[in-house]
């Protein structure tokens, strides 16, 4: 049997859990949904606020941030010239079909249903203790020495591919303006 919660006895921790759910798929929706590229942009900004929020509430400061700086901070921003140097117009623009529209709502629907049946179905531990390994990650020494040693490879992948992407953006941009 389904045990919804008592909304009255709620936490305001719980409460602001539910807010920035409710957020983060709702924009998240919107960024699929909406017809305008700038919208899409704005609500994934919005989205990936509610993910540094939820961040926060995992006592996460440090992800939490980063997740700001590098998200919104950087790749939005590429994201936001890149749009601006596509130049989308409504003209150009290829309609989607209802079909692509509808699928898109069915599978996102079907995901929600997916989520909230596995969170339904999970069990709580009866004595609300984990398993605890000593490790502090939340500790930015621990975390640098974890990132710069065994992930340094990875790391150093996704810097060169943000630099190809930026300077990808620059010889596109000049491209134009040479061809103008």
């Amino acid at each position: 049997m389904i045990q919804i919660p008592d909304i009255a006895n709620a936490t305001p921790i719980q409460i602001l859990f539910c807010v920035l759910s409710v957020i983060t798929l709702a924009t998240a929706f919107l960024t699929i949904y909406s017809k305008k590229p700038m919208h899409n942009a704005i609500y994934l900004v919005i989205c990936f606020t509610s993910i540094s929020g939820h961040y926060l509430l995992l006592n996460a400061q440090f992800l939490a941030l980063v997740n700001l700086i590098v998200y919104i901070g950087a790749i939005m921003i590429l994201m936001l010239f890149t749009i601006m140097l596509m130049n989308l117009n409504k003209e150009n623009e290829v309609h989607k079909p209802r079909i692509t529209r509808l699928g898109a709502i069915v599978v996102f629907c079907l995901m929600c249903l997916v989520l909230i049946a596995m969170f339904m179905n999970s069990k709580p531990i009866a004595d609300g203790s984990y398993d605890v390994t000593g490790e502090d990650y939340q500790s930015i020494q621990v975390l640098g020495k974890l990132l710069l040693n065994e992930y340094m490879v990875p790391f150093e992948f996704a810097s060169v591919l943000l630099l190809v992407a930026m300077i990808g953006a620059v010889l596109l941009s000049k491209k134009e303006k040479i061809e103008k």
